[in-house]
């Protein structure tokens, strides 16, 4: 079952506790077939749902650090996050209640880094998703910047990590290799080459898939990997290797 499937079972929200449980505690009246939302109150369904519900928000989020929510941006969301048609109602209301609501986005934040903890390549999965929503209108703002840097912080990435992490975003004609393999241009050949096998390593898809990652992100986690190669790619050039 496709993980938005499981969003619908208000039985769900109770079971996952903190500000996520209570969002999703407020959606009782519109949230339906309470039999599917029973199958993922497992341990490992219960985590995945706070994982996407944190998602949602955290997107919401997002979408509005500038002051205004674009067309492209939503969009953007949708893309990411690939959200089916049968469930485009009930994660649109709970985008829609984030976006509007005047709880910040810190307490969010906080429960998924500790859902995760010891799985930082699954939260930055997530960061790399904000950061898609972010340049969805051409231009990442410096409100999203700073928004995303709070996150990051949140998720225990220091200020090197989301360097790293950002690098990746602006394009390859733009980025710095070295950064987004988060390495100094005085690496050895050697010591270069273990770096980019242990990133595309920690970022392959069924590394983070088996760490609890919902399938949705798999497009996330090839993008991520893309930007790695090319980055190593480039720099094999560079040094004639």
């Amino acid at each position: 079952m496709s993980i938005w499937g499981k969003l619908i079972g208000a039985t769900a929200g109770f079971a996952i506790g903190g500000p996520i449980g209570a969002l999703m505690g407020g959606f009782t009246g519109h949230l339906v077939d309470k039999r599917r939302g029973a199958q993922a109150t497992g341990k490992d369904g219960t985590k995945q749902i706070a994982f996407t519900i944190g998602v949602i928000v955290l997107g919401a989020k997002m979408a509005k650090a500038d002051g205004v929510v674009t067309p492209d941006e939503v969009a953007a969301f949708r893309e990411v996050f690939r959200v089916p048609p049968s469930e485009m109602r009930n994660v649109g209301r709970i985008f829609d209640q984030a976006r509007r609501d005047a709880f910040g986005f810190e307490p969010y934040a906080r429960q998924v880094a500790g859902l995760f903890q010891g799985n930082p390549r699954v939260l930055e999965d997530l960061l790399d998703g904000l950061f898609h929503i972010a340049k969805a209108d051409n231009v990442i703002h410096p409100a999203e910047l700073e928004y995303l840097r709070d996150v990051a912080e949140i998720f225990g990435f220091g200020e090197a990590e989301f360097a790293r992490i950002r690098e990746t975003h602006v394009g390859p004609d733009k980025a710095d290799p070295y950064t987004v393999l988060g390495v100094d241009r005085g690496i050895s050949d050697a010591d270069l080459k273990a770096a980019y096998r242990k990133l595309v390593r920690e970022h392959h898809p069924d590394t983070l898939i088996a760490q609890g990652m919902p399938q949705e992100f798999i497009d996330v986690a090839n993008g991520k990997v893309a930007a790695i190669n090319d980055a190593y790619d480039r720099i094999e050039k560079e040094r004639g290797l």
